[in-house]
């Protein structure tokens, strides 16, 4: 995606607290309430099921905090168009649902209290949205924010915000957007209601240098291994660098630059015709335990392990970066 912002990165004198060289943060996506009976488990088995296997992590790893990204009122059953009539007819194909969809308000998490409280219960777990229904008609189904202007932009993330606010549940102004794409429509609308950052690249290639800046998934010429200011100062962009398909010298490369080890997750890893890479299964699991221990193990207390809404806060703060 094309965008005209180019921030600046922050000096990591500014970014980190003081002692610590480099930071890990742990990020998880699509979650909802869809069970094990739905195509896809994304936290309505809790302890059960994807939910759990993140508590596990979290309980293995003291240290480790985590920014789950939480869909409000999920609606897709498919991941990719399977009504192939539809989608050969011009126009209408733009306009229409081109998988099987859930009706609205079906999956609110308002209407899943105990979905809602098991969240809330995870330790040094942060809550942020993952758009509103993470749906749109056309061929890219699951790419909700697309042609939408800033008004239209800033009414969908009312509505989400409405739906955490509904079911109690505690979040940061953070948002990751469907699909990667921040339009600058949505990122006005983030700005307008007081969003303190956005995740809209992911680069697992580029390597690691110290002014390396993203050039794949989603935005490119940003910061690869920093938190990064748009250009109004309101928003901060953070780049994923690392998933279940990347090599620990990646990590190892990354966080000897003094950067930010961003790690991506999502939470089911197959269903509605999709499979993730980076699905939270008992084999990724695995990997981020032996990937923790070992970071923790060679860079013990120089490593800050914290969290995007931390880093933010910190950096839209000025007054606590300087007392750190």
């Amino acid at each position: 995606m094309s965008m005209s912002m180019r921030p600046p990165a922050p000096d990591a004198v500014r970014w980190l607290p003081s002692g610590k060289t480099a930071a890990v943060c742990f990020s998880v996506d699509d979650i909802h309430p869809s069970t094990s009976t739905d195509p896809y488990e994304a936290g309505g088995d809790l302890g059960r099921g994807a939910l759990g296997r993140l508590a596990r992590l979290l309980d293995r790893h003291p240290k480790l905090r985590a920014t789950l990204f939480v869909t409000p009122d999920w609606r897709p059953l498919g991941l990719h168009p399977t009504r192939r009539l539809l989608a050969r007819i011009p126009i209408v194909r733009r306009r229409m649902h081109l998988a099987p969809v859930r009706p609205k308000n079906e999956m609110r998490i308002d209407r899943f209290p105990e979905f809602v409280r098991y969240l809330s219960a995870l330790p040094r777990a942060e809550v942020a949205p993952h758009g509103l229904h993470h749906l749109h008609p056309g061929q890219r189904l699951t790419v909700e924010f697309q042609e939408q202007d800033r008004e239209e932009c800033c009414g969908m993330l009312r509505r989400a915000l409405d739906i955490f606010d509904a079911a109690r549940l505690s979040y940061v102004r953070g948002f990751q957007p469907p699909g990667w794409n921040l339009t600058p429509p949505l990122a006005g609308a983030l700005g307008d209601l007081g969003f303190t950052f956005v995740c809209s690249a992911r680069d697992l290639t580029t390597a690691a240098t110290p002014e390396a800046v993203t050039r794949s998934c989603a935005l490119r010429d940003f910061p690869l291994l920093r938190p990064g200011i748009m250009d109004d100062g309101r928003l901060v962009h953070f780049t994923h660098n690392f998933q279940a398909t990347s090599r620990l010298e990646r990590a190892l490369s990354i966080v000897g630059c003094r950067g930010l080890l961003a790690i991506k997750a999502h939470i089911f890893k197959s269903g509605g015709g999709h499979s993730m890479l980076d699905g939270l299964d008992d084999a990724y699991c695995n990997y981020l335990d032996l990937l923790f221990s070992e970071l923790d193990r060679r860079f013990g207390e120089d490593l800050w392990w914290t969290s995007f809404g931390q880093i933010a806060d910190r950096l839209l703060s000025p007054e606590r970066a300087r007392s750190n």
